[in-house]
């Protein structure tokens, strides 16, 4: 089935019906959706070879994800990268994860670059000051990040006010007349795990509160349920952690439950960024720092890389969430 019938049963001109297809933004989208329906119905499939040579582009996006982390075994983080994966094949590109080893220098995106097979990047895990991206502004590369970094010119983005969520749960252990909190947070270097410490940690610094517990720890169970044990054991232990991810809220969860310290009259309140995991052993309910869903980000994502490869202007595709704060009260 060809370009020509389609736009000859709308009575449309096969350069519309094309730029429909294409995802050009100069479409009217009353008249994209008119063109997609017919599309489907009549069972067009474009020549992805054909496209590629006319266009030149390789219909292909790279996710650079650092090996030395575990999201790929988070359920949260999968789901976002199947609703991206899925969006993307809908307009015939494929989503390729690239691993980024940290001593390799960024020879292997480098030499991805250089053999044309992508049209843009992904960039996940940004750090305050990104070797990566600076050397995709030298190239001219386009690029997403989940995440922000310091950069000499503008760049799209999409990410969470993390600071924001830090500060939402420990203003609110505070206005409970909690005054001992503790932060049980990961120890790896990307900007949002340090904006999420930095905003617990000026909350207390305005509440004039002493910051006595803070741990920087792998973001496992088994590192938060011995370090919530270990804080169990002080003679004053806290009133109220706040955990930067999953795994170690599921781990500070364990170890309250197994003290008895997660319910009832000497319940530590427990704050986790996300929430507990899908398959969490612990059924009961805990303050979740909320962000959007993970489909809804993927869904999000898909979108702006889709205007990044139609050339939108990079200041106009930069996103910033803000969190909420569920409480286990309400759930």
């Amino acid at each position: 089935m060809s370009l020509k019938a389609i736009a000859a049963a709308l009575g449309l001109s096969v350069t519309t019906v094309s730029r429909a297809l294409n995802g050009y933004d100069d479409v009217a989208e009353s008249t994209r959706q008119r063109i997609q329906d017919e599309a489907r119905r009549r069972g067009y499939r474009p020549n992805i070879a054909a496209r590629r040579l006319k266009t030149g582009r390789a219909n292909a996006v790279g996710l650079v994800l650092p090996v030395s982390t575990a999201s790929l075994n988070d359920s949260y983080y999968s789901e976002m990268l199947l609703t991206l994966d899925r969006c993307l094949a809908r307009q015939d590109i494929d989503l390729l994860l690239l691993p980024d080893k940290p001593r390799d220098q960024q020879r292997n995106l480098l030499r991805m670059l250089r053999s044309g097979v992508l049209d843009a990047l992904i960039v996940t895990h940004t750090t305050p000051h990104d070797a990566r991206l600076e050397r995709l502004q030298q190239k001219g590369f386009r690029f997403l990040t989940l995440g922000r970094s310091k950069l000499p010119q503008p760049y799209a983005w999409f990410d969470y006010d993390n600071y924001a969520g830090a500060q939402l749960a420990a203003r609110h252990a505070l206005q409970q007349g909690l005054t001992r909190l503790a932060w049980l947070g990961t120890d790896e270097p990307g900007t949002y795990i340090l904006d999420r410490r930095r905003g617990f940690l000026d909350t207390l610094r305005d509440a004039a509160q002493p910051a006595e517990f803070v741990a920087a720890l792998p973001p496992t169970r088994r590192a938060g349920l011995q370090q919530t044990l270990a804080w169990l054991r002080h003679p004053a232990p806290p009133q109220a952690i706040i955990t930067d991810c999953s795994t170690l809220g599921e781990g500070a969860a364990i170890a309250l439950q197994q003290q008895q310290r997660l319910s009832g009259a000497r319940a530590i309140a427990l704050y986790v960024y996300d929430g507990l995991p899908h398959d969490s052993i612990i059924d009961h309910p805990v303050n979740v720092i909320l962000q959007i869903s993970q489909q809804r980000i993927g869904e999000c994502v898909a979108e702006m890389v889709l205007q990044l490869l139609a050339d939108r202007p990079v200041t106009e595709l930069q996103t910033l969430w803000q969190p909420v704060l569920r409480l286990a009260a309400d759930a």
